[in-house]
């Protein structure tokens, strides 16, 4: 079997050294390395759930049992894949465990094809989790380059506010928001209004419903929570061509000779 070479540093957590022994011996026979420890306070300590792919962990061990310490995992933002091995008596605590996100979990004596196959989808996870972090990083990076003005706008247009309706809660004029939203594609670097409510998204910006006064209720009429659609898109059209139209000619003369 091949296993993508990507994060093949592995964790294996069993308080009897021979299954530990039989596992690495699996792992280390297609290619991957793996750490074993014989407790979860041994594992925690040693920092390695910040640099292995996936963890195969029994569940029930002296001291923190595997359960025990999926849930430490979770309240530590650690993706972490995990795979569990149990005896014939703990299936109700691994169904348990995959409700809260476990890969998958097997029973001693181990399948080692099984197990082989439930490790490669730990690794595909694990690289997925990896990209989404990533994403998040460079989402939230971006984000914090805005204006203190624009991460204002930001939530309001994603929430499916028209320019209109931001201006009038803002107190500005149209014009100011089509500008504003043209800085915020370009910062944000998305290429469609969709991408940029995807980004706003990923750093869960968003902000509170609010009682409209009855002349703010005139003025938008149905809003949408989100709208993407028709007019938010021929919304973000404008936008972009107001913020072209601010640019000095200068700017466009260097743009034209970058194109060349």
């Amino acid at each position: 079997m091949t296993i993508e070479r990507t994060s093949r540093l592995l964790a294996i957590l069993d308080d009897d050294t021979s299954v530990q022994s039989a596992l690495q011996d699996l792992m280390e026979a297609e290619g991957m390395c793996a750490l074993c420890f014989s407790s979860a306070e041994q594992f925690l300590h040693s920092g390695a759930r910040h640099k292995v792919g996936c963890l195969i962990a029994d569940i029930q061990m002296p001291g923190m049992t595997g359960i025990e310490l999926q849930v430490h995992l979770k309240t530590e933002r650690c993706s972490i894949p995990i795979i569990f091995i149990t005896g014939r008596g703990d299936i109700a605590l691994a169904v348990s465990a995959m409700k809260h996100g476990a890969i998958d979990f097997h029973t001693k004596p181990v399948d080692g094809t099984l197990l082989l196959s439930s490790v490669e989808r730990a690794l595909q996870q694990n690289l997925a989790n990896r990209r989404e972090a990533i994403e998040h990083a460079c989402a939230v990076a971006r984000y914090q380059s805005l204006t203190p003005r624009e991460r204002q706008v930001l939530p309001m247009l994603t929430s499916g506010l028209l320019n209109k309706q931001v201006a009038f809660e803002l107190g500005i004029t149209e014009y100011t928001v089509q500008l504003h939203r043209g800085h915020i594609m370009r910062k944000m670097e998305a290429d469609s209004f969709a991408a940029l409510v995807r980004m706003a998204d990923k750093v869960c910006l968003h902000i509170p419903d609010r009682q409209e006064s009855p002349q703010q209720a005139a003025l938008t009429g149905f809003r949408p929570r989100l709208n993407v659609g028709a007019d938010a898109l021929h919304e973000h059209n404008i936008g972009i061509q107001a913020f072209s139209q601010s640019w000095s000619p200068a700017a466009k003369r260097l743009t034209r000779i970058a194109g060349t």
